[in-house]
């Protein structure tokens, strides 16, 4: 039975909304404040929510933020009275699926709202177990590497893809980590098997132990059903735990059991459950530094630490720009229709001066920018921004760094969850980077 979350300071309007919803067999809980919006994010976990965009609190908008953060794949639809559309327009741009106008015209308007959604959402979820299971496969030799510091990283890959080693991939967010996992996994015996993905950082903490390790009906309020974790679907292929320096200490010793004797129970249940399960966890964090200051299983580490593999930020293998963004290039160029998109010599220079800060996923947008704004031909004055080499001022990686989270943060009016998004990483870590450079919280 789907759970649905309402969010609405109108006592009467919510009981409508919940009579209505409850006659469809749904799930509901209930709230009328953005503080009971995050309450019960935090204690159960929704199929969806509905939230109004006017709370005694504040508005919808911190309500989806919070969801976009915390349960990212929880759709948000925003209840909008008259003359408000617009905002409710804005609340789409950041994340919303919809949005449904007060008064109710009729109950089969929300009725039917609800079931386009959850099956929306359904279909999503099922997309993405299916694009885990075809694209798990992926070759080494298909990776773009000029650089002759990536080319040995491939074939240190190559060597340990026929075996069971956990595989520990560290390097700066947008270095293709998870990029590189595939290519393991794809030259492993474990290839025609699923690879499962899971972002540890975008997860809430109060759920993460349940989407990895699944929980039993009844394990705790909103669990009505049984649930089969990352661990589980992973049977026989391979796991790959992003950001894995975002665990808690529980966690790190739940998943050092399961990597040590491949079994674990579900939340609420007392059932071993055995797996055969390859990991390779990523991490941008340095997980020595945090053992020795305490917040990371020394154990833990050594075990993750199995076969470490470095991969270079972008900025110290110049070589590979420019094969980069010819490969990102055509690709867009097809993806979005247009003809061949040649880069000129001008434009090739240009990009590597560049310092990177978003690295290969920064590039990547980039190209797909200006295969749309451009014709046949890029030349360096359609590359909006200017090359580290064109400044007297010595350049490093912090102050590039810093800069490009400044300028996101103004892009975004200060808003830390689209600024976030923006730079392609998570909430937590630009927050840690903002108290790094001295901002308030």
């Amino acid at each position: 039975m789907p759970k649905i979350l309402i969010i609405d300071d109108d006592p009467g309007f919510r009981k409508l909304l919940e009579t209505i919803l409850i006659g469809e067999g749904y799930g509901i809980e209930s709230g009328g404040s953005v503080a009971d919006a995050r309450r019960l994010g935090q204690e159960l976990q929704f199929d969806m929510v509905l939230s109004d965009l006017k709370l005694p609190d504040g508005d919808g908008l911190q309500v989806l933020e919070w969801f976009s953060e915390n349960a990212p794949q929880t759709p948000v639809v925003m209840l909008t009275a008259f003359g408000t559309v617009e905002t409710a327009v804005r609340a789409m741009k950041l994340g919303a699926v919809d949005y449904l106008g007060k008064p109710l015209r009729s109950p089969d308007e929300l009725r039917i709202l609800v079931e386009r959604t959850l099956r929306n959402r359904s279909v999503a979820r099922e997309r993405d177990i299916l694009r885990e299971q075809v694209t798990g496969s992926f070759s080494c030799d298909s990776m773009i590497a000029e650089d002759r510091r990536m080319k040995n990283l491939l074939d240190m890959a190559r060597k340990v893809a026929p075996t069971n080693a956990t595989v520990l991939l560290t390097g700066e967010s947008g270095t293709g980590k998870e990029v590189l996992a595939r290519c393991i996994h794809g030259n492993s015996p474990r290839s025609g098997q699923v690879f499962v993905a899971v972002n540890c950082a975008a997860l809430a903490p109060t759920l993460i132990e349940s989407e990895l390790f699944g929980h039993e009906k009844g394990a705790f309020t909103g669990a009505e059903s049984q649930h089969e974790g990352r661990f589980e679907r992973a049977d026989g292929g391979t796991l790959f735990l992003d950001e894995i320096g975002e665990l808690d200490g529980h966690l790190q010793s739940k998943l050092l059991r399961a990597l040590q004797e491949k079994t674990f129970e579900r939340v609420g249940g007392k059932r071993q459950i055995t797996v055969d399960v390859r990991v390779i966890a990523a991490t941008n964090r340095d997980l020595e530094k945090m053992v020795g200051e305490g917040s990371f299983r020394e154990d833990l580490f050594y075990r993750l630490n199995t076969f470490p593999l470095e991969i270079p930020p972008l900025r110290e293998r110049p070589a590979d720009v420019a094969a980069l963004a010819r490969h990102f290039l055509r690709r867009a160029a097809k993806e979005f229709g247009k003809g061949s998109v040649e880069l000129t010599a001008e434009a090739v220079a240009k990009l590597r001066g560049y310092g990177w800060p978003g690295n290969v996923r920064e590039l990547e947008n980039l190209m797909e920018r200006v295969a749309i704004l451009c014709d046949d031909r890029i030349g360096a004055g359609d590359l909006p921004f200017t090359s580290k080499e064109s400044s007297s001022e010595p350049v490093t990686w912090k102050g590039i760094e810093r800069k490009a989270i400044e300028d996101a943060l103004q892009r975004n009016q200060g808003n830390r969850t689209r600024t976030a998004k923006e730079l392609g990483i998570s909430l937590r870590k630009l927050q840690y980077r903002l108290k790094d450079y001295g901002y308030a919280e």
